[in-house]
C-alpha cells in the first residue's frame, strides 16, 4: 500500500529550509467539526498530519491563504456506490470539489466483491459495471486495484450482502441452510480482517429481498461480532417504513451492532410525514443502549434501478428469469398489474424518470418518464415501463420523484443524522442524466440548508460531514480538526458555495470549495483539480495506513 507521508509534496522543496510545516492555512475560521462555535485559527500541517492550531500566523514551506473562508475537516460520505467507479475515475473531481475525502462504499447490500462466478454477480448488477477490471475475487484483491489508481480520495469499503448470498446461493429465491449460512457467515468474517469497514443490505434489491429476518439477524451477528458496522437500505421505504426501521433496529439490538439506516425517507405521497415516526423509534431505541444512527441526501427524488419497483417474485432469478416472464402475456400482465398498482401511493409515473440504458431503442427516452412514454405510445406507464426493460436488458437506471421537501428538513434536521449522498457519479462529463447528488451533496446542504434556509448552523451541518460520520466506521484519526489528526482538510467560502448540478442539467460541479487536502495532499487548490492525489483505502482499524 502506498504510504502518503512518502509524497513528494509533503516534503519541503525549499534546499536547506527549517520549516516546521510542509502546509500552512492562515486567515481562515476553523469549524472542526465537534458542532462547537468556529474560531479564527491558523493550521499548519507536516507529515500528512495537523501539527498545530494557533492564534499566531504561521509559516510553513507551503502558505494557503484562507481569510473570508471555513476551514473544516475534509467531508466523509457514509453512502457511496464509487466501488463501481472509482477504479476508472480516480480524480473523483465530483467529490473533491465539494471537499469530500473519504467515501464509505459497499452500500444497499451491493459490492463488487466477494464472488466466485464473475458473469453472475455482473448480471446481477444494479450498476454499469463496465469500466472495472474485475481483477479480483475479494476484499485483497479490490483494494489492491484502487489503490493502485492512487485515488484522489480515501475509501471504506463494506461487503454487501447481495454479493455473499450470490456467491453462496446464487440468485433465487430461497433460504441458505445451515451449511450455506454458515458458507456465508465466513465471507464476511473474511472481508472484516482483509480491512472491510461494514456489512449491508439491501432489502429491496435481489436477491437481498429474499433473505428472511432470522438469515439477516444471523449474518449482521457475525459482522458486530468482527467490528463492522451494519448498514442497510430497509426493507420497506413506503407504506411499512416503520415496520422495516422497526426490524433493521430489532437486527442491531440481538446483535449487539452498530446500526446505520440508510438514506431515511418516506417514498409516495400517502406515506409523506412517516418519517417522524421512524425518527421517534430511533429515538426510542438510543435511549435502551441501541447504536443506532442514519443519514440523508438533500433531495426530494431518488435513483435506482427500474427492476427494484417490480415484486420480489419477478426478479427471483435475476434479469434472465425476468425477461422470460415479460416475454409470457399472462405473467407479464401480473407484474404489470402489481407494478400499476403503486400508482399514486408510492410511485409517482410522472416522476419515473429515465436516468441511465444500454444503446437500444428507448435510447432517446433519458430524461423523459413512465408517463410519458406511455402517452407517447397509446398505452399506461406500467406498460411502458416493462417495454423499456425488456428492450434493453432489464439494465434501467431511474431518477424517481416520490419524496417531499418537509420530509427531507425533519430528516436532516435530526442530530444523529449524518449527511451522505447515495451517489456514484465521479467525473463531471458523461452519458445519461444522473442524479445531481453525486455533484452536489455536501455543498446543496452548505449552500442552501445552512445558508439560505437555516435549516442547520454551519457548525451542525459540519459535524454531520465529519465527526458523525466518522464515529460511525470508528474513524479516530479523521473527522476532527486537532492537532494530530489526519490532514483531511476542505476550505470553502460559506458565502458562495453551491450545488450547480440539477436534475435537467446534472453535469456541473459544485462551485465555493477552494482547497482540499487528502492525507495533507493538496488535491484541490483555488478551486481547481491539482493532479495530485493521496488517497487510500483505509484498513480495519479505518485508520491504518
Amino acid at each position: 500500500m502506498r504510504d502518503v507521508r512518502d509524497h513528494p509534496l509533503l516534503r519541503n522543496p525549499l534546499e536547506g529550509s527549517m520549516s516546521e510545516f510542509d502546509i500552512v492555512i492562515n486567515g481562515g475560521d476553523v469549524v472542526d467539526g465537534t458542532g462547537a462555535p468556529m474560531r479564527r485559527l491558523n493550521v499548519g500541517i507536516a507529515g500528512g498530519r495537523i501539527r498545530e492550531l494557533s492564534g499566531d500566523t504561521l509559516t510553513g514551506a507551503r502558505s494557503i491563504e484562507a481569510t473570508g473562508q471555513v476551514v473544516a475537516p475534509g467531508f466523509i460520505d457514509l453512502h457511496s456506490h464509487a466501488d463501481y467507479t472509482l477504479e476508472s475515475t480516480p480524480q473523483a473531481a465530483t467529490q473533491v470539489h465539494q471537499g469530500v475525502t473519504t467515501l464509505v462504499t459497499g452500500n444497499c447490500g451491493h459490492s463488487p466483491f466477494p464472488f466466485e462466478d464473475l458473469d453472475l454477480i455482473r448480471r446481477a448488477s444494479n450498476f454499469d459495471d463496465r469500466e472495472l477490471s474485475w481483477d479480483w475475487t475479494d476484499a485483497t484483491g479490490f483494494r489492491k486495484a484502487i489503490d493502485g489508481v492512487m485515488p484522489a480520495v480515501n475509501v471504506g469499503l463494506q461487503i454487501g450482502h447481495n454479493a455473499v448470498r450470490l456467491a453462496v446461493l446464487g440468485d433465487e429465491d430461497r433460504q441458505p441452510t445451515e451449511a450455506e449460512l454458515n458458507q456465508m457467515c465466513g465471507l464476511i468474517k473474511d472481508a472484516a480482517i482483509e480491512g472491510a469497514v461494514g456489512f449491508s443490505t439491501g432489502l429491496i434489491y435481489a436477491p437481498g429481498v429474499f433473505a428472511s429476518a432470522d438469515e439477516v439477524r444471523a449474518l449482521v451477528a457475525t459482522s458486530a461480532s468482527a467490528g463492522l458496522l451494519y448498514s442497510t437500505h430497509i426493507r420497506n421505504e413506503t407504506s411499512a417504513l416503520t415496520d422495516a426501521v422497526r426490524e433493521a433496529i430489532e437486527t442491531a439490538e440481538y446483535s449487539g451492532a452498530r446500526l446505520e439506516i440508510s438514506h431515511l425517507k418516506a417514498m409516495g405521497p400517502e406515506n409523506h410525514g412517516s418519517v417522524v415516526r421512524a425518527l421517534t423509534l430511533i429515538d426510542e431505541a438510543r435511549e435502551r443502549g441501541v447504536d443506532v444512527t442514519a443519514d440523508v441526501y438533500p433531495y426530494t427524488a431518488s435513483s435506482t434501478s427500474l427492476v427494484s419497483r417490480l415484486s420480489a417474485w419477478a426478479v427471483d432469478g435475476g434479469k434472465d428469469a425476468l425477461l422470460a416472464r415479460l416475454s409470457d402475456a399472462t405473467t407479464r400482465d401480473r407484474i404489470a398489474t402489481e407494478l400499476r398498482a403503486r400508482f399514486g401511493r408510492d410511485i409517482d409515473p410522472e416522476g419515473l424518470v429515465i436516468a441511465d440504458l444500454p444503446e437500444g431503442p428507448y435510447s432517446g427516452s433519458i430524461g423523459v418518464s413512465a408517463a410519458e412514454i406511455g402517452r407517447a405510445e397509446g398505452t399506461d406507464p406500467a406498460e411502458a415501463a416493462l417495454r423499456v426493460l425488456e428492450k434493453h436488458d432489464a439494465n434501467v437506471l431511474i431518477v424517481n420523484h416520490a419524496m417531499c421537501e418537509e420530509d427531507v428538513s425533519t430528516v436532516l434536521r435530526h442530530p444523529q443524522v449524518s449527511v451522505a449522498s447515495d451517489g456514484w457519479t465521479m467525473t463531471e462529463q458523461g452519458a445519461g442524466q444522473p442524479h445531481p447528488r453525486s455533484f452536489g451533496t455536501f455543498a446543496r446542504v452548505l449552500g442552501r440548508y445552512v445558508r439560505e434556509r437555516g435549516i442547520l448552523s454551519l457548525e451542525d451541518a459540519v459535524r454531520k460531514m465529519t465527526s458523525l460520520p466518522a464515529s460511525r466506521i470508528q474513524m479516530t484519526n479523521r473527522g476532527v480538526l486537532r492537532a494530530g489528526k489526519v490532514a483531511d482538510i476542505a476550505v470553502f467560502d460559506p458565502g458562495t458555495i453551491i450545488d450547480n448540478s440539477t436534475f435537467e442539467k446534472p453535469w456541473a460541479l459544485a462551485t465555493g470549495c477552494s482547497t482540499v487536502l487528502v492525507n495533507g495532499v493538496p488535491t484541490l487548490l483555488d478551486g481547481s483539480l491539482t493532479g495530485w492525489t493521496g488517497g487510500q483505502v483505509l484498513s480495519a482499524p479505518p485508520d491504518t495506513p
